[in-house]
């Protein structure tokens, strides 16, 4: 039975690994291989003036990654240069041919993407195009030819902490040039905002260099030096208005702000639209400009929303409960919600997910895993059924012939068929905990352990025969529960949101629950936000 010192020693554990635990001690940008080179290359071609186009990703770590980049020109004063986000639907992921013949330039920079470009960097060639990859995602056995390459995940490369994303490769890059430049002034640490946001869009580890750079980027959100911040703090009441055109911000965003707040919204306009707006959106100058295109987002938002409930709903239908992984396809589903649809499933039957969207003789899916479990090790495994596929450990996306999805997911259900996901989805408990325990002071203990995401989950507790004294739904479907439960002596209030089972009043019941704040009308509670009834 776990009480507040034993909590706070478990929690600790988890870090007893990081070398990297504050900025000072970040590993220095020559020790990412390929940056230094990539640099001169990039130097180079200011120096000369040359074209120069900048591609990213159309998800909230390539927008990012974009935007990083993009300021840091603008910073040096640096004008013959554009950047080019890839529209989901029109352009596809990632640098291709098409992009390629579409830019006249000298030199195209990639973030976020590129390490499987081998087309696009053959097109390069071809035209005599400078090309300087930087990505983080896994390479294959071959690499494509590009002047520079830049990613941590390459064998070659010795960087301290391979887990980054690619922004924070895209920093590295923007580290190597400050070098290179001579830029001995340049604040690196204005972009721990960005490098924030990407980090935990990207389910990165929030764990050694990540963690640290997460808990300053908070900081820097907070100082609401970006319009962006600003506009999304008006748009959510976190501030008060001192007199006409300016205010003062009564509530700071915290690590779930962005992990449920502000990644959403910037990858919604990638999901739904076109993610430029998302990039403009973060790169504007005044609040005025940040709010028209946050009012664009949040549009994107809204329609993403209504969207993934329609399909999650439709995804749940077709679930087979005997399966190891859920694997599920239709025609023309939007590809712009599917990996959101995958993770809610994944949540909801605790295994893998995959969701696939057919569109002719193309099946493009998003795939989730639960707790430690590689999903990109397991597509791999499969991969002859499969044309293409890459990610992390955690997400992926693949693509697939539709003729060959029932044997694909026949196979991935065989290459789990030994493995026990309850036990896998199961490893963020912490423990059972005493009643009494259960208190502000708790909630101090887990707080000073953020952020939590991947590798560093937030504490799941077990509270052991606790009496259900009401129940009542939340929301106007009625698909959440507000409990109140009575254990040793002492009243909790609970939530239970997507409830799978409902609890009568009377019984006694065994809860693994999240200790949450909760904020109403400017009072703060705690409150249980159960996870499941056992």
């Amino acid at each position: 039975m776990l009480d507040k010192p034993a909590v706070a020693t478990l929690l600790s554990q988890r870090f007893l690994g990081d070398k990297h635990t504050s900025l000072s001690q970040l590993p220095l940008p020559h020790t990412m291989s390929g940056a230094k080179k990539a640099a001169s290359i990039i130097a180079a071609s200011i120096k000369n003036n040359e074209k120069i186009a900048i591609v990213g990703d159309y998800d909230c770590d390539g927008v990012c990654s974009s935007a990083i980049l993009d300021e840091f020109f603008c910073d040096i004063g640096y004008e013959n240069y554009k950047v080019k986000i890839p529209n989901r639907f029109k352009d596809g992921y990632g640098l291709n041919e098409s992009i390629v013949s579409e830019l006249d330039v000298q030199l195209i920079i990639t973030v976020d993407n590129g390490i499987t470009a081998f087309e696009a960097a053959n097109e390069c060639k071809k035209r005599g195009i400078k090309l300087v990859i930087t990505d983080h995602h896994m390479p294959l056995d071959e690499l494509p030819l590009a002047d520079a390459l830049v990613d941590p995940q390459c064998k070659d490369n010795e960087f301290a902490f391979k887990e980054i994303c690619g922004a924070q490769v895209a920093w590295y890059l923007v580290a190597a040039l400050k070098d290179e430049l001579g830029l001995v002034g340049y604040e690196l640490g204005k972009f721990t905002d960005l490098l924030a946001l990407a980090i935990i869009a990207d389910m990165m580890e929030l764990k050694d260099m990540n963690r640290v750079l997460v808990r300053a980027g908070l900081r820097q959100i907070n100082s609401f030096a970006r319009p962006c911040f600003r506009a999304i703090a008006r748009l959510n009441g976190k501030e008060s208005f001192a007199f006409k055109e300016s205010f003062t911000f009564k509530e700071s965003f915290t690590f779930d702000d962005i992990s449920f707040l502000i990644t959403p919204l910037i990858n919604s306009a990638g999901r739904m639209d076109d993610a430029t707006v998302s990039f403009e959106f973060l790169r504007s100058g005044d609040l005025r400009c940040a709010e028209g295109l946050l009012a664009k987002i949040s549009e994107c938002n809204a329609v993403r929303k209504e969207r993934e409930k329609e399909l999650f709903e439709l995804c749940a239908k077709s679930v087979s409960e005997n399966d190891k992984v859920v694997v599920v396809w239709g025609e023309g589903w939007h590809e712009g919600v599917i990996g959101i649809v995958a993770s809610r499933l994944a949540r909801l039957y605790k295994r893998p997910a995959i969701v696939f969207s057919i569109d002719g003789q193309r099946a493009k899916g998003s795939a989730r895993s639960v707790g430690k479990f590689d999903i990109l090790a397991l597509i791999s495994s499969c991969e002859s059924f499969v044309s293409s596929f890459g990610g992390h450990k955690g997400a992926a996306g693949l693509v697939a012939e539709p003729s060959k999805l029932v044997q694909l997911k026949t196979a991935l259900n065989e290459a789990c068929s030994n493995v026990d996901f309850n036990q896998i989805s199961h490893d963020d408990l912490l423990g059972d905990i005493k009643a009494d325990c259960v208190d502000s002071e708790l909630m101090d203990i887990i707080d000073s352990f953020a952020p939590y995401g991947s590798k560093n989950p937030k504490p799941v507790f077990a509270l052991r025969c606790a009496l259900v004294v009401s129940v009542n739904t939340l929301g106007s479907e009625g698909l959440h529960l507000r409990l109140v439960l009575r254990a040793d002596n002492r009243c909790f209030e609970a939530v239970y949101f997507n409830f799978e089972k409902r609890p009568a009043i009377g019984v006694r019941i065994d809860v693994l629950f999240i200790l949450g704040r909760n904020y109403f009308k400017g009072q703060e509670s705690l409150q249980l936000i159960i996870q499941e009834i056992l």
